[in-house]
């Protein structure tokens, strides 16, 4: 059996506020993958500069905080093989005019500065980031019944 890994996929204001969360939760676990801890948060502006630390310097990331923290945001960690890669091809390119239909944000999305959600880009960024947004005991460790039907 391929080696699991967990990434991190955070739903952002705009799909809280569209009612777009059951419908990215459906297309994670009809994929296969298991979902292993869920939140709903109220963002600080501290905790998400924490987040975003690598884009400080940008433009942009004064509005993308404060943004991101005028609404609660869904935290979910995630777990399969190849779930970082397999999850951000889910979620479509960063830009939603560059993702295809049948993606999170080429079904949902018109702007890059409403584009839903977010999720790692790495393995370690997904290990970083799991540990930024949820604290010991938070995750669950557990076996899903349907594993094999879902991996050799």
């Amino acid at each position: 059996m391929a080696p699991r890994e967990r990434t991190y996929i955070m739903i952002k204001p705009d799909g809280v506020q569209r009612g777009l969360v059951g419908e990215i939760v459906a297309r994670f676990e009809k994929k296969g993958f298991k979902l292993c801890a869920l939140k709903l948060k109220q963002a600080t502006e501290e905790l998400l500069e924490q987040h975003y630390a690598d884009l400080k310097g940008k433009k942009f990331f004064p509005g993308l905080v404060s943004y991101m923290a005028s609404g609660p945001v869904v935290c979910m960690v995630w777990e399969g093989t190849n779930v970082v890669k397999s999850g951000r091809k889910l979620l479509g390119e960063t830009r939603p005019d560059d993702s295809l239909p049948g993606t999170i944000r080429g079904d949902f999305c018109i702007e890059v500065g409403r584009n839903i959600c977010h999720g790692s880009d790495s393995v370690e960024s997904a290990e970083k980031e799991i540990a930024l947004w949820f604290g010991e005991g938070e995750v669950a460790e557990w076996t899903q019944v349907t594993e094999s039907w879902i991996y050799e």
